[in-house]
């Protein structure tokens, strides 16, 4: 009787957990040059108080800068947050809110807490420097600074790419690449 109460308490616990995500993802029309990368993301925001703010989340990186989606989902595959970008507006979507923004850099400041540099990640995420901004290569070659930020792929082999801002706030960027 009681491992019958504990399942019924787990199936109840992951249909509630369903009732709070994003709605599914409409039929997408892919265009030529979109790309689909996805991973862990982690995002660690040092606040001015001394203590950081942020969080990990899976990712679903699609499109391409200038018409794409950014989705973060739970361990469990939840979805958390959607982010659709067009050439008009950018949306977020969250569980039982959608909100609009005027470009990406708002939507990410309040998705992940600070401005990050979306377009820039199509291609840092595949360890490249983005080609729309000029890019310092590092000495040792296993990295490059661009637009403010440090990107460190040291770990590219294992699909680790570390990004970090020291303008404050400090930002940190820890992405692993799934194959």
């Amino acid at each position: 009787m009681r491992s019958l109460l504990y399942l019924f308490l787990a199936a109840a616990s992951l249909l509630l957990s369903g009732c709070t995500s994003v709605a599914p993802r409409p039929t997408e029309i892919r265009a030529e040059g979109d790309v689909r990368i996805s991973g862990r993301l982690s995002v660690q925001v040092a606040g001015s108080t001394g203590r950081a703010s942020g969080g990990n989340a899976g990712f679903e990186l699609s499109g391409n800068p200038r018409a794409g989606q950014l989705e973060l989902s739970t361990p469990l595959g939840s979805l958390l947050a959607r982010a659709t970008w067009g050439p008009a507006e950018a949306v977020l979507q969250t569980p039982g809110a959608e909100r609009s923004f005027a470009d990406l850099d708002a939507l990410t400041r309040e998705l992940l807490g600070e401005a990050i540099p979306v377009a820039a990640l199509f291609d840092w995420l595949r360890g490249r420097p983005w080609p729309q901004t000029p890019s310092d290569t590092w000495q040792d070659g296993v990295g490059f600074s661009q637009l403010g930020w440090r990107i460190d792929l040291a770990g590219l082999q294992d699909g680790l790419i570390v990004a970090t801002r020291s303008a404050e706030p400090a930002v940190t960027l820890r992405a692993r690449v799934e194959p």
